[in-house]
């Protein structure tokens, strides 16, 4: 019986070490109480409690939590119904205000976003509600991280997932986006076809002006092969001319030469004789008396200097 009795207070003894013995895991911590007042945070770790004196009030997620509100019923401004749903993102910062400060931070937290949101949008209307959702957004991440202080809560992020407004305000919405995307259509259109239009003139100016530049090249090449033609065919008969006279030149000195040789005779003396009459005849105050005589060995000497031509 002894040693039953001290297997007995082991097995409590080990019970209790157990029982003291408390692991928190990563990412979250426990709230303990002692004797029913706070006592400490504990922080991921094995930690040693004393049994039937500390308890743990609460286990607390310290990592980033989401939070979906359902749809919500909303009249704006303008007197439109409509519903919206957020989704909000926060992280538990203090443990022990979390704990303490609120009986339930998580119905706080929805019900701060839930009021605050119908607050402002009642302000505003169906035009502004659904062309200001971060507006929106913004306002009340401001409004409900100010209420949250007070709960060791940090609101990350406030989100709008859906706008719903009523179903003949959507039919008349549809119509719309539908005229103004055909109105989008008909602009782009125009738009296309106006630049298909500067495009095509543009394309004929170029080809005109490239038309003309070639012609002008043309023109200028005609010019200048017909200026080239000329300037050869000058060149040509000036060599021509030039060849000839050279070649009259030296048929002239072949002639003087053959008079010098052959000496002075009647044939010379009666060319002279012609050449005087001639220069005499040019003057109009001259008067020439010619012996009959003269006259026919003047016919003589003509055909002596028509021979001698013929010659040359």
């Amino acid at each position: 019986m002894p040693f039953v009795g001290l297997l007995v207070v082991l097995a409590l003894v080990l019970v209790l070490i157990i029982a003291s013995v408390k692991v928190v895991n990563t990412g979250y911590v426990y709230v303990l109480e002692r004797f029913g007042q706070f006592y400490k945070v504990l922080e991921p770790g094995w930690h040693l409690t004393i049994p039937f004196a500390d308890f743990v009030r609460k286990r607390v997620s310290m990592k980033q939590q989401i939070l979906d509100i359902p749809p919500q019923n909303v009249i704006t401004k303008d007197n439109v119904k409509i519903s919206v749903d957020n989704v909000i993102f926060y992280q538990v910062l203090s443990a022990k205000d979390a704990v303490y400060n609120i009986e339930n931070y998580v119905s706080g937290i929805m019900y701060s976003t839930v009021t605050n949101m119908r607050n402002i949008l009642g302000d505003m209307s169906l035009d502004e509600v659904l062309a200001g959702r971060d507006r929106i957004n913004s306002k009340l991440l401001e409004i409900v991280d100010n209420v949250t202080d007070a709960y060791g809560i940090k609101i990350l992020s406030v989100e709008i997932k859906n706008i719903v407004p009523p179903a003949e305000i959507q039919d008349a919405m549809e119509k719309q986006m539908k005229a103004e995307r055909s109105k989008r259509a008909a602009i782009l259109n125009a738009e296309g076809e106006r630049q298909s239009a500067i495009e095509r003139a543009e394309g004929e100016k170029q080809s005109k002006i490239l038309q003309a530049e070639a012609e002008k090249e043309a023109n200028i090449r005609r010019a200048e092969g017909l200026r080239e033609s000329q300037l050869l065919e000058a060149e040509g008969k000036a060599k021509a001319i030039d060849i000839i006279a050279q070649a009259e030149a030296l048929a002239i000195d072949k002639v003087n030469r053959a008079i010098i040789e052959s000496g002075t005779n009647e044939v010379v003396v009666a060319l002279k004789q012609v050449e005087a009459l001639k220069e005499l005849s040019k003057n109009p105050a001259n008067k020439l008396i010619l012996p009959v005589d003269t006259l026919s060995s003047l016919g003589s000497i003509s055909a002596i200097a028509e021979t001698l031509k013929m010659n040359k």
